[in-house]
């Protein structure tokens, strides 16, 4: 499970460290692509299957899950982290997600988001007052 919030720093060659805590679960390969919001989903390979096999589920006939699954997968790019524990995001990547050299990754469950820095504060900011002040059930039986 990918936790927490850390600020790494994208190197000149389009690189980044992955975060220490999230080394175990990406040691074997990651799968970088779209995410929504405009920042970037980071996923182990085998979350990434595994998430392909329900994408594969949806209907064809579906033109939403069509386009879904066209910008989804399309952006993807597979990689395997080098001994430095680093990956490289190709430029179309980076450019998707408005990447400078200062980064946001963020621990979303059974993925990690990559956000260029200006942009997560300002998702944060605009984002935190409506989660503070939810007052109906966003999650069936959560809380």
């Amino acid at each position: 499970m990918f936790l927490g919030t850390y600020a790494p720093k994208l190197d000149e060659k389009g690189r980044l460290i992955l975060p220490a805590k999230f080394w175990d679960e990406l040691s074997e390969g990651v799968v970088i692509t779209r995410g929504q919001e405009r920042c970037l989903y980071v996923f182990s390979t085998h979350e990434f299957e595994s998430l392909h096999e329900k994408i594969r589920q949806a209907p064809v006939t579906s033109k939403q899950a069509r386009d879904f699954l066209r910008l989804f997968l399309s952006g993807a790019n597979q990689e395997t982290p080098d001994k430095q524990r680093r990956v490289t995001i190709p430029s179309g990547l980076r450019d998707y997600a408005g990447l400078g050299r200062d980064l946001t990754v963020i621990g979303a469950g059974s993925r990690a988001e990559i956000w260029d820095t200006e942009a997560w504060n300002t998702y944060y900011n605009e984002t935190e007052s409506e989660f503070a002040n939810t007052t109906e059930e966003v999650i069936p039986g959560l809380f």
